[in-house]
């Protein structure tokens, strides 16, 4: 029995998008012994504002993370771009000011993606999960290249009763997201999802699975107006799939605002008129 107590970084995306992401990582550590906190006054990482040139405004979240997260130990997240940013990114933030650099390693050393955690600290493979189906697996760009994390999501589909993992040709193609990237080049980001859907759906997947809610969401609003029906699932939402459970599109609440995931994460606000 594991009694490792571990603290949840929570994606803003998946926070206020996709909050069964964030249940579905919960459920797979509960089930695997794990004592779980969740910090409710967590914000934001500061990766938006550090990849748009705001290095001071991302200071200033980094600054608030760390004085959030220091006193924990083991910390894991289900989002590989904002594991990127904390690891890699945060001491380079702080490269002139020597105490505030040693404080942003510390917390690099001890911040994990799910999958890695699972596979490579938890030496975890097999968590006992049930999917029916065919199912694809995206890359996402801060996961592979930033953080070299490329087989683990697979050992881990792999081990799951009734799926049937396929590969879809270049799977390590950016899907066109990127952040803020979609939003100043939406044509060029239009044309690279497609490329990825139409991958997706020449591998004869019927599933396509990340480690990346934003790529996620992407790929989901390019199937949406195909007309696909294509599901997009978080890995962790496949591992904690335990009896066929039927985890679709239908229980996602795209604001947030009634999931069960109170106990982790704030209620959303209602936006200003």
């Amino acid at each position: 029995m594991r009694t490792q107590k571990i603290t949840l970084f929570i994606q803003c995306l998946v926070d206020a998008v996709w909050p069964h992401v964030a249940e579905a990582m919960a459920r797979v550590l509960e089930d695997l012994g794990l004592t779980l906190d969740c910090p409710t006054d967590q914000t934001c990482c500061g990766q938006p504002a550090f990849n748009s040139g705001f290095r001071r405004e991302a200071r200033v979240a980094a600054r608030r993370f760390i004085e959030i997260f220091e006193k924990s130990g083991t910390i894991v997240s289900p989002s590989g771009s904002c594991v990127h940013m904390v690891r890699h990114h945060y001491p380079e933030l702080f490269q002139d000011e020597p105490q505030w650099r040693e404080r942003a390693e510390r917390i690099a050393a001890r911040t994990y993606e799910f999958s890695e955690f699972l596979v490579d600290v938890l030496k975890v493979e097999d968590v006992g999960a049930s999917y029916p189906g065919r199912v694809t697996y995206h890359d996402s760009c801060h996961l592979l290249r930033g953080i070299r994390v490329q087989e683990q999501p697979r050992r881990l589909l792999r081990r799951v009763k009734g799926l049937e993992l396929v590969e879809m040709k270049n799977s390590d193609y950016c899907c066109g997201f990127g952040g803020a990237f979609s939003v100043k080049y939406p044509d060029i980001s239009t044309a690279m999802v497609n490329d990825k859907v139409d991958h997706i759906v020449n591998s004869g997947a019927g599933t396509v699975v990340g480690c990346d809610t934003g790529c996620l969401l992407n790929i989901a609003g390019a199937v949406s107006r195909r007309g696909l029906s294509i599901k997009t699932m978080h890995i962790a939402e496949i591992l904690a799939n335990r009896t066929y459970r039927k985890m679709t599109n239908e229980r996602r609440d795209p604001g947030g605002r009634h999931s069960s995931l109170g106990r982790f994460t704030r209620p959303l606000e209602p936006s200003a008129p």
